[in-house]
């Protein structure tokens, strides 16, 4: 995971800079081994600055479907930042994602975003709630320090004023404006969040928890890390009875 995320992110969003994303999206598809178990369902992996889309199988959250008998299929899109930089990535997810599997006869997909796939998560259920079934944080990026901190300082989202901004030049306040009049006054029942305590972007997830159901929030020891995802990984399939919803 960068260290830098949150000025590499802003950079890029605040420039419009255009960056390499192909159309389609270059996808990576793991089919359940146990065929008495499928039933039609989809987790897609949204992956983070660093590491790539094959991280997912390489640091065993693949496996972990698989070890607890989850009628799960899994797909891992290469949703690198480019997506991001050309403000394509809702476009690229559902033309070459979520349609195809819909094509296919999945009924519940549930978006598993990891940094900054889980600000691409909250940005696909902004703008395409119907398509999905549920999502999960790992330590999420939300955004940069001084507008957490500026919401923070309001006493949270519920009481912070957005202001006057343009959308498509600020995509933090746009966001955020997005969090306070949809989840913060209606709990979004298929939003979970897991994030480590030493998290380096901690602040968004500490200020997004309070909104949401707190058996849908998973705090533990652990930093940005993969050990940390992991863990959080694992605890969120534990409890299975979300999935059957």
């Amino acid at each position: 995971m960068m260290r830098h995320l949150a000025a590499v992110m802003l950079v890029a969003f605040l420039s419009g800079c255009a960056m390499i994303a192909p159309a389609p999206m270059d996808v990576l598809t793991y089919e359940n081994p146990n065929k008495a178990v499928a039933d039609k369902q989809l987790f897609v992996f949204l992956r983070g600055l660093g590491g790539s889309h094959h991280s997912f199988e390489e640091k065993g959250l693949v496996a972990d479907v698989w070890a607890r008998g989850l009628p799960f299929d899994i797909v891992a899109p290469n949703a690198h930042f480019g997506y991001y930089g050309e403000r394509n990535l809702i476009v690229r997810l559902k033309e070459d994602v979520i349609d195809p599997a819909r094509a296919k006869g999945y009924k519940k997909i549930w978006l598993v975003g990891v940094s900054m796939g889980g600000l691409g998560a909250m940005l696909y259920l902004k703008e395409r709630p119907q398509d999905i079934a549920g999502i999960y944080l790992i330590a999420p990026f939300l955004g940069s320090q001084p507008l957490l901190s500026e919401i923070e300082a309001a006493g949270g989202v519920r009481q912070w004023d957005p202001g006057a901004y343009v959308a498509e030049e600020d995509w933090q306040r746009m966001l955020w404006h997005w969090i306070k009049k949809t989840v913060a006054d209606c709990p979004a029942k298929i939003v979970y969040l897991g994030y480590g305590t030493d998290d380096t972007y901690k602040k968004g997830s500490q200020i997004l928890a309070p909104l949401l159901p707190q058996d849908r929030v998973c705090t533990i020891d652990g930093g940005h890390d993969y050990e940390t995802i992991k863990a959080l990984w694992q605890i969120f399939l534990e409890d299975d009875g979300k999935l059957k919803n």
